[in-house]
C-alpha cells in the first residue's frame, strides 16, 4: 500500500496536502490487480489431422501465408493528456486509472518505468518547483501548485510522486490484465485544478 506503517515524515504540508496524501494511499491500497494470465492456462488446441501425402511426382502445394495479426495500439484512447490535466505527462507513463475526488475533482494515476529520483527531477524541471520530500520510507514527493481553497477543492492541485520500490519491493502490479511492464517502480497521481465555475448569464 502507499502509505507503509512506520513511514517517516520528513516536511510539514498543508492540509489539504496530507489530506491528498493519505487519501492516495487508501486509494492505492484499495486496488486488487488481476491476475495475469498463467502459461497453459488457456484451452488446449486440437491437434490438426494428419496430412495425406501427395501423389508421386506432384509437388506439394505451398502452405498459405497467413498475415501476422495487426500490432495493438500502444496509445490508451482514455488516456487524459498534458493539456487536459493542466500539468506535464512523462512520455513513457501508462495510464492506470481516475477517481473522483469531490467538488468537481479528480485525480489521474499513473505508472512508471522510469526511477523515482528521475521522476522528480523530471517534475522540478517541467513545474519550476523543488517541491516537497513528505515521506523518506517510502520516499514520495509533493508539487503542490495553484492555491488550495479548502471551500471549493477536495484536494490541492498539484503531482505526488511515490516510490514502489522501498522496502524491497518489485512495484506496483500493472492492474490491467496481461498488461506490460508487470510493475512499475514509480507511481504518480495528477491531481487538477476543478473546472472554472461558469461565469454568471448576463
Amino acid at each position: 500500500m502507499l502509505r507503509n506503517p512506520g513511514a517517516a515524515p520528513v516536511a510539514t504540508m498543508t492540509a489539504g496536502g496530507t489530506l491528498a496524501v493519505v487519501i492516495f494511499a487508501a486509494t492505492m491500497a484499495a486496488q486488487t490487480p488481476q491476475p495475469f494470465p498463467r502459461p497453459g492456462s488457456g484451452p488446449t488446441a486440437e491437434r490438426p489431422p494428419a496430412q495425406q501425402a501427395p501423389a508421386p511426382g506432384r509437388p506439394p502445394a505451398p502452405a498459405p501465408v497467413q498475415a501476422p495479426p495487426p500490432a495493438p495500439s500502444a496509445v490508451d484512447p482514455q488516456a487524459p493528456t498534458a493539456a487536459t490535466l493542466g500539468f506535464p505527462v512523462y512520455p513513457t507513463a501508462q495510464f492506470l486509472g481516475s477517481y473522483d475526488a469531490g467538488r468537481g475533482q479528480r485525480y489521474f494515476i499513473f505508472g512508471t518505468t522510469a526511477p523515482y529520483l528521475e521522476m522528480v527531477a523530471f517534475y522540478r524541471t517541467q513545474l519550476g518547483e523543488r517541491g516537497d520530500q513528505v515521506f523518506r520510507e517510502p520516499a514520495t514527493h509533493v508539487f503542490e501548485i495553484g492555491r488550495f481553497r479548502e471551500e471549493t477543492m477536495a484536494f490541492p492541485p498539484g503531482v505526488t510522486v511515490k516510490d514502489w520500490t522501498w522496502g524491497g519491493s518489485q512495484g506496483y502490479p500493472n492492474p490491467k490484465p496481461g498488461g506490460q511492464p508487470g510493475r512499475f517502480p514509480t507511481i504518480v497521481m495528477i491531481v487538477p485544478a476543478p473546472p472554472a465555475a461558469a461565469p454568471p448569464a448576463r
